[in-house]
């Protein structure tokens, strides 16, 4: 159960998860999964808009790299598809 008095990031897209096109919001997530060899951790990269996994990374590590790498795929998946996709 999450600490209630504990520090919560800022909700920058205000619980708004609706978008008229692709590409307009991404949301990610982080999880982790107990294994008879150890945890494994994986991370992903949502479309809003499309209501897919664009991108995503699995280790067994919890490092920095492993969400990198979910962005990078949805990145590099995006202009493939020739959607021209911007970071800002």
């Amino acid at each position: 159960m999450p600490d209630p008095a504990a520090v919560r990031p800022t909700d920058l897209v205000k619980r708004r998860f609706d978008r008229p096109a692709s590409n307009r919001l991404w949301v990610a997530d982080f999880t982790h999964a107990a294994t008879l060899s150890g945890t494994a951790y994986a991370a992903f990269v949502i479309d809003v808009y499309a209501r897919r996994i664009i991108g995503w990374s699995a280790a067994g590590h919890m490092r920095t790299g492993l969400v990198l790498d979910a962005l990078e795929m949805a990145v590099a998946a995006r202009f493939r598809a020739g959607s021209g996709v911007r970071c800002r």
